[in-house]
């Protein structure tokens, strides 16, 4: 076993110009809503390339505010995935909407465009593509599918800042994208989220929407009592960010591209030493993206196992290797279930969870780190592993995994 301590799957990675952030604005005259947010907002947009950018208190929060102005209403359908967090999906529920899940593209584990294609009906009313690890959906096809139908794509981007497709920076392709700030992502505002759009109605109406429904806008107001007059035009909710929470994310902003590159550092010592492990299947990478890398995701190959994945999962934990699941299809959630979804409906996205482990991955590990990740990993794979290999094993590990 490892003589090192615990290594987590993820972690914040703070410096004193974070902490010096916040200080500051605990020192000033405004705690909630100040002037940070909106610089924070603005510089977010200017890093991905959008007009606009709408920060909330959380990526749940703003995605509730993207299926409002996308017009998400009882009854809409919004096709979406499985393999993800609850967020992406309860979002549409609070809604009223109807979650439609499209299975998974077995290579890349993205929602697969041609499922979206075959799941659309009249009740279709918007698309949630969600960046699976921070690798970039297939966003030309469908948002070309999107057009088709007259369809909102809400990207789920949580994973995924500081990732391009095709050269083009994640939140400047999709109708509005949605990005977070949790701990253990890119980069964190203790809790927080963003949507970045370039439809300046959107934009408006997300503003209001976080804050009750209120505006102070003259130009769009029934009445107009005297200079402290607002209206609540509809019903919105209190999901602002506080300017204590935008100065961290502010600061943190400043460091994202060493943040990404210290990820694909490690990523590429991931690779490299799990590349010729025939149990384990690494991920897999399309050459018109560069993923941003929030997530490291080992597939097992079973049939080259002598034991089920909990197994696996419990002996990293015991050599001190914070590992993790991401994600239990949705579907199978009992809310879920309680409200009617199948087994089966995805059969990709099923099989997947049953085989996939998430390793440690973030900025603040060392290449120490690392290798004892690796070195655990390897370790625990080999007392695991089968000692000879039947034909058919051969047979299934080909099969899976184009061997000719």
């Amino acid at each position: 076993m490892n003589n090192h301590s615990f290594i987590p799957y993820g972690k914040q990675s703070l410096d004193e110009e974070d902490i010096q952030a916040v200080i500051n604005v605990l020192k000033s005259d405004y705690l909630t809503t100040g002037p940070i947010i909106n610089q924070f907002e603005e510089d977010v947009a200017a890093y991905v390339g959008t007009k606009y950018a709408v920060a909330f208190s959380s990526g749940t929060a703003a995605l509730h505010g993207a299926c409002f102005v996308a017009g998400i209403t009882e009854g809409d359908e919004v096709i979406t995935s499985p393999m993800t967090f609850v967020a992406s999906t309860n979002c549409i529920l609070y809604q009223g909407g109807i979650p439609v899940f499209a299975d998974i593209d077995a290579n890349t584990y993205n929602i697969d465009p041609a499922e979206i294609a075959a799941k659309i009906t009249s009740k279709t009313k918007a698309i949630i593509p969600v960046d699976f690890t921070g690798q970039p959906c297939d966003l030309d096809r469908i948002n070309d599918i999107a057009k088709k139908h007259n369809l909102v794509v809400i990207e789920d981007a949580a994973h995924a800042f500081g990732a391009t497709y095709k050269d083009r920076k994640v939140g400047s392709i999709s109708d509005m994208t949605m990005f977070s700030f949790h701990p253990v992502k890119h980069i964190t505002s203790g809790e927080g989220g963003i949507i970045t759009t370039n439809n300046k109605a959107y934009y408006e109406r997300l503003l209001a929407f976080r804050s009750h429904g209120i505006t102070r806008d003259r130009s769009v107001m029934t009445e107009n009592h005297g200079p402290w007059y607002y209206e609540m035009q509809f019903l919105g909710y209190n999901y602002r960010m506080t300017d204590i929470q935008a100065a961290l994310g502010k600061s943190q902003l400043k460091k994202i591209n060493q943040f990404v590159e210290q990820r694909r550092k490690y990523i590429e010592m991931y690779n490299q030493s799990f590349a010729g492990t025939p149990q384990i299947t690494i991920p897999y990478q399309k050459d018109n993206v560069n993923s941003s890398w929030h997530l490291y995701v080992i597939r097992l190959n079973v049939d080259l196992l002598t034991c089920e994945r909990k197994e696996i999962y419990e002996a990293l934990l015991a050599e001190k290797i914070g590992v993790n699941v991401h994600y239990i299809p949705v579907y199978q959630q009992p809310y879920y279930k309680n409200l009617g979804y199948k087994e089966g409906i995805c059969p990709h996205a099923e099989e997947l969870y049953q085989e996939m482990i998430t390793i440690p991955l973030f900025p603040a590990m060392s290449e120490e780190d690392v290798n004892c990740v690796i070195s655990s990993v390897q370790r625990v794979i080999n007392k695991f592993s089968k000692q000879v290999w039947t034909y058919e094993d051969f047979s299934n590990y080909s099969s899976k995994n184009g061997v000719n």
